[in-house]
């Protein structure tokens, strides 16, 4: 069995470990981990895919992943890289989450024969007796120790309630339960969970004299200073409805050509020999590059089908002159689009009046300036005067684009 550690350090996972050694000693066989997901949300998003990809290699070289859906913990909500209270949710709301991220996460890991398993925390921590758990648990918790955390220490400044406080110590039983009941020696998290990783591994050692593991992975940013998932127009979803496969290829597409080496080891299967020779491109050859993280990171979490044809489309847009970055702006499956009738277009539309229609242009003034400086384009030719009329005859296919300058664009469909 190939050892995960050194899969994890070639491709860039570990920023934490408890005792290296002891670990990959551990990591030698076969072993059962886990990692818990907030299910704050109906979807995780691009930001939860370095602990959903360090399951899918443990499970790969033969370790079981335990995915623990925190139905309990949510509500209290986990004080963790956070700067305010989170809101507390009810009990409804927080199991049809976990429902949807079930389905999400089935995508990447297999749990079929016992392969992998999911559990959700509210099955034992709802159900705990509040005297007994602090007699039973909360003895072993030194409130000295726990304010040296840096979940913690953030949230002084700001103001740290008493549910909050109690996180730590559900987290830790957590990790005792997993252990208890289905030997899981291994927690992974976020950097920002190292507190509470090492908790629950001394409240483990304390209950049951036996040694377990903590593994943390960074806290991504990219180049640019974003954080891992976002854009400018919000959070990139793991769920198709709320972002679609398209728009989720451009989204990796669109990554700094300084982040393409780290994300195709850290969010694709690639072998590392590939990664490497593609992270080597540069200039417009980095291109080759950027289109395999977002096929193969597409492919990870929509499939192949809807991978093929967010690559399709995506070079669809590049062969007819448009560059690729802009259609991160879309907003369907087919990037932005305008339709129109086939008796409007037949009688032919002035190109400023058409981009003021398609809101390329707030105002025809605005269409006429724009025009007239260079920046309108119609099929991926420049239009030389502001009142080119454009019909039928300009159709490719059963389409016209349009684009504004560099990065706003849009089809002109044809209706009946």
């Amino acid at each position: 069995m190939e050892n995960i550690i050194d899969i994890f350090d070639e491709r860039g996972f570990i920023e934490q470990v408890t005792d290296r050694d002891l670990l990959a000693g551990q990591l030698n066989r076969p072993t059962t981990c886990y990692i818990g997901f907030d299910p704050t949300a109906r979807s995780l998003h691009a930001g939860s895919l370095l602990p959903i990809m360090s399951l899918v290699h443990m499970q790969r070289v033969g370790h079981r992943p335990i995915v623990l859906i925190g139905g309990g913990t949510a509500l209290i909500g986990d004080p963790s890289g956070k700067t305010e209270m989170r809101p507390i949710m009810d009990r409804k709301e927080i199991n049809e989450n976990a429902e949807c991220i079930k389905k999400q996460l089935s995508r990447f890991i297999d749990f079929s024969n016992g392969k992998a398993i999911m559990v959700n925390n509210a099955d034992w921590l709802t159900g705990l007796g509040y005297i007994d758990f602090l007699r039973d648990i909360g003895r072993h918790f030194s409130v000295n120790r726990m304010l040296t955390a840096e979940s913690y220490k953030a949230r002084l400044e700001t103001g740290l309630n008493f549910i909050e406080f109690n996180y730590m110590l559900l987290q830790s039983y957590d990790f005792w339960y997993l252990f208890k009941h289905h030997d899981c020696r291994l927690q992974i998290g976020g950097n920002d969970q190292w507190g509470n990783i090492i908790a629950g591994a001394d409240l483990t050692r304390r209950l049951e004299q036996e040694i377990v593991h903590g593994l943390t992975l960074p806290l991504l940013t990219t180049s640019a200073g974003i954080k891992m998932g976002k854009t400018h127009k919000g959070a990139v979803w793991l769920d198709p409805e709320l972002t679609s496969p398209y728009h989720y290829y451009q989204y990796w597409i669109n990554q700094d050509d300084r982040d393409v080496e780290r994300f195709l080891a850290l969010f694709t299967l690639i072998p590392m020999d590939e990664v490497r020779r593609l992270g080597a491109l540069d200039g417009a050859d980095i291109r080759e590059a950027k289109a395999v993280l977002a096929y193969e990171a597409t492919m990870l979490c929509h499939g192949k089908e809807a991978a093929d044809r967010a690559r399709a489309e995506s070079m669809s847009f590049f062969s007819a002159g448009l560059p690729q970055e802009a259609s991160e702006t879309g907003s369907d499956d087919h990037g932005p689009s305008y339709n129109i009738t086939r008796g409007r277009l037949e009688q032919g539309i002035p190109a400023y009046v058409l981009f003021e229609m398609a809101g390329l242009c707030g105002t025809r003034s605005e269409a006429r300036r724009l025009i007239s400086q260079g920046g309108g384009y119609l099929n991926g030719d420049r239009i030389q005067v502001f009142d080119q009329m454009i019909s039928t005859e300009n159709l490719n296919g059963n389409a016209i684009l349009l684009r504004a300058g560099k990065k706003r664009y849009t089809r002109i469909l044809m209706g009946d």
